[in-house]
């Protein structure tokens, strides 16, 4: 039985009809301008604008609803990896909830909280620690975004956060190495390392592909959808346009690769015989002109860019691979 996929955006919505699995056969994939600019509505009007745009989408692309599968922003989640004593699954599910208190910013009355055992040491260890992944974000946001879909008639299978999904559509292996991916959305980027197979930092930075296009737009005084196209087409491509567009992103680049330093720093200094050898780029955002070289120059790491469908089989697309990450991350769960 086929699923449907959907990753919305502040700027465009993703959704991908398959055969769900480790190797998805695709259907139908769709991506679509958000029109609303809302990912999350916080209001009645705000709502009906958001179940019209999704419900069109999926009308006029003719999309399955029978197993719909959806992912959270980043933006409204806290995830945290934290290291505990080893418990049982039943000490572990007693304690939960006063370690969630320590790290996640949530009173507990508003707080739906998921965790998961990332490793659990064996009992003859006793004093090696087990690491717990945890997820907490607001009830009355989680509901508010599901609510979207109940008034289509429709009942989400499973609701995760993006980061997760990006994880799992990589399909990493304990004997990859160090990796650091980079996530880039419209309005926000998040940065997590994958070590030795397993999801080890997770932390997310408020600025996404847009603040270039608003760099572009305000230093050579083109309109929105101009900087837009100009930053797709020239990038940080010296070569093009008198080199103008390249430095006129530079500084709002310098913003995001800083942060990309910040959060190597921090891994590096939780794990002092680790490095990050590799850097993942993810999501619609990264797929910039000569953005990868400056990366590998910068941050003196391999870049490359995520290719989800590397598994998958069907009717692949021909570009835009690394901005369907997320949804064929949902795919890929098991339920």
């Amino acid at each position: 039985m086929p699923a449907l996929a959907i990753d919305i955006g502040t700027y465009t919505i993703k959704a991908i009809s398959a055969k769900p699995g480790v190797k998805p056969v695709i259907e139908k994939v769709v991506e679509s301008f958000n029109k609303t600019g809302i990912i999350v509505p916080t209001d009645e009007p705000q709502t009906e604008k958001l179940v019209e745009t999704i419900g069109n989408l999926i009308s006029d692309h003719k999309l399955t609803t029978t197993d719909v599968r959806l992912s959270l922003p980043e933006s409204i989640v806290s995830t945290k990896i934290i290291n505990m004593p080893r418990l049982s699954d039943a000490e572990l599910s007693s304690a939960i909830g006063w370690q969630a208190e320590q790290y996640i910013p949530i009173p507990p009355e508003e707080l739906t909280l998921e965790y998961k055992v990332l490793y659990r040491p064996p009992k003859n260890n006793p004093n090696e620690q087990m690491r717990v992944l945890l997820v907490g974000t607001r009830k009355s946001l989680v509901d508010k975004f599901i609510m979207t879909f109940n008034y289509l008639g429709i009942e989400p299978t499973l609701v995760e956060t993006q980061i997760l999904s990006v994880v799992r559509s990589l399909q990493f292996e304990n004997i990859d190495p160090t990796t650091l991916i980079i996530h880039m959305g419209a309005n926000t980027m998040t940065l997590a390392v994958v070590h030795q197979g397993e999801l080890a930092f997770v932390f997310n930075h408020m600025s996404g592909s847009q603040t270039l296009t608003k760099a572009l737009q305000n230093s050579i005084g083109l309109d929105l959808d101009q900087a837009e196209q100009y930053k797709r087409q020239y990038g940080l491509d010296e070569t093009q346009f008198q080199g103008k567009v390249q430095q006129a992103l530079l500084p709002a680049v310098t913003v995001l690769t800083d942060a990309m330093q910040k959060a190597s720093r921090y891994f590096i200094n939780q794990n002092p015989t680790a490095s990050i050898q590799r850097i993942l780029l993810s999501g619609g955002g990264v797929q910039l002109p000569n953005l990868v070289p400056h990366l590998a120059n910068t941050l003196g790491a391999e870049v490359i860019v995520a290719t989800p469908f590397a598994a998958s089989t069907g009717n692949i697309p021909e570009a835009n691979h690394a901005a369907m990450s997320v949804c064929v991350g949902l795919l890929n769960r098991e339920l």
